[in-house]
């Protein structure tokens, strides 16, 4: 097994240890809502903290339920990632194509 091969196999243990880890301990068993956002989290915190607190300002949209939710979290981090995978594609085609235009023979157009 090459280097490579082991460092992403590593990795990929280590993703997948995050991700079952806290299910598997139990973490956040005391929690009504054991895995919730960090704007839960946060508002619980400020409302322990100071009970009077009121919010500066309301979401300009409100989703009606926590599936719509968080399936517009799920197509904005599908467009971010769709996003970055286009720009680093577009990266390696340009750096490919600098690579080839360097390794071929000066004065001879390509294909023939």
């Amino acid at each position: 097994m090459s280097r490579d091969t082991r460092i992403n196999a590593l990795l990929l243990l280590a993703v997948a240890a995050l991700a079952v880890l806290p299910l598997v301990l139990g973490l956040g068993d005391h929690k009504e809502e054991p895995f919730a956002g960090a704007d839960v989290e946060a508002e619980t915190a400020i409302t322990e903290i100071e009970p009077d607190y009121e919010p500066w300002f309301s979401p300009l949209y409100e989703p009606p339920s926590g599936e719509i939710e968080s399936a517009l979290f799920a197509v904005q981090a599908a467009i971010g990632a769709g996003v970055l995978a286009y720009y680093f594609g577009l990266r390696r085609g340009r750096r490919q194509g600098e690579e080839r235009a360097a390794a071929a023979p000066r004065g001879v157009p390509e294909g023939d």
